[in-house]
């Protein structure tokens, strides 16, 4: 059967749109059914905290339910596990956190590849950490407390919320970068370290900004440095750790990633609606309480982040030898 050329040509132009019509469709329709969005660790704790907000903003957007479910195990494996063999279709949200880029480069066993299996959405915050001493400990500037542990080896020990996670890895850099050595004493969460620190039980720890706020307004612990490469205007007069340690930088980056393969207008859609989030005031001003800098950007931003925390981490926990 021979065709007309010019309707040949229609027909061909239609095979090229109408798949992208479909795309179109697929996007706009999306959800239609509530979305999952795990998180890797117990409830009230920041990861917690933030999913809960922008999965609420989700919902408004979207208009559908978001739950949350907090699977928490292994420093988020766990969940991480969960959602890399959920089905690809956006329904399963994983909330990303500075553990998923510690775990890649700290743990063997892991049955995955969270570079490789989870694609990134958006990033939600990057969050300073504080670089916290007791107030017994004689020094009240980051130089002041390196010549003291230079001076005192074995009188300062470390708090830490376990092994690779965010305030240990942080401490374990500024060793590393400063030639210090100090004791470590590991804790089972942030609660009881920063309860130790308080008492005296440990000198010094590295804590997130959320968790930092606090103690230090409270005259409980005295701040040297945040660890982000500016300052934060929660505390505006504590100087970057990067002033007297040329280069160092750790903060908490979190957001939100999906299975790979996820179809890509979906993960874009999602991406727009969290991006929304950092130009409203109220969700602005929300965000900012939980210590953290919104973090707008691409999918593709969010991953080359990723990356390249994974790679940091990954050269910190090989210097120490902290491998599991």
């Amino acid at each position: 059967m021979n065709i007309p050329r010019r309707r040949f040509l229609s027909l061909a132009g239609a095979g090229v749109i109408f798949p992208s019509i479909a795309k179109f469709a697929r996007a706009e329709s999306y959800p239609t059914r509530p979305i999952h969005f795990v998180v890797g660790f117990p409830a009230g704790g920041p990861n917690d905290i933030l999913a809960r907000l922008i999965g609420q903003w989700l919902s408004d957007r979207l208009g559908q339910p978001v739950i949350v479910e907090n699977k928490p195990g292994a420093s988020g494996n766990v969940a991480t596990e969960a959602v890399v063999r959920a089905p690809a279709d956006g329904y399963t949200l994983l909330m990303i956190g500075p553990a998923n880029a510690i775990n890649a480069s700290l743990h063997d066993e892991l049955k995955f590849n969270f570079l490789r299996d989870i694609a990134p959405v958006a990033a939600i915050t990057r969050e300073p950490l504080v670089m916290l001493i007791h107030p017994s400990v004689p020094a009240k500037s980051v130089p002041e407390f390196i010549a003291y542990a230079k001076a005192n080896p074995g009188k300062i020990t470390m708090a830490s919320t376990g092994n690779g996670s965010s305030p240990h890895v942080s401490g374990l850099l500024f060793t590393m970068m400063t030639g210090i050595d100090l004791g470590i004493a590991h804790y089972a969460g942030g609660g009881p370290a920063l309860k130790g620190l308080i008492e005296g039980q440990v000198q010094m720890m590295f804590e997130p900004m959320s968790a930092s706020i606090a103690p230090v307004k409270a005259g409980k612990l005295r701040p040297l440095a945040v660890t982000t490469a500016t300052r934060s205007a929660v505390l505006p007069e504590t100087p970057r750790l990067g002033d007297f340690v040329p280069g160092y930088e750790a903060s908490a980056v979190t957001g939100v990633g999906v299975p790979t393969d996820t179809p890509a207008e979906i993960i874009d859609r999602l991406n727009g609606e969290i991006n929304a989030a950092f130009r409203d005031p109220t969700m602005k001003a929300r965000l900012g309480e939980t210590g953290g800098t919104g973090l707008a950007g691409t999918p593709a931003d969010f991953g080359r982040l990723m990356a390249e925390e994974t790679e940091k981490w990954a050269k910190v926990i090989k210097y120490a030898d902290a491998k599991q």
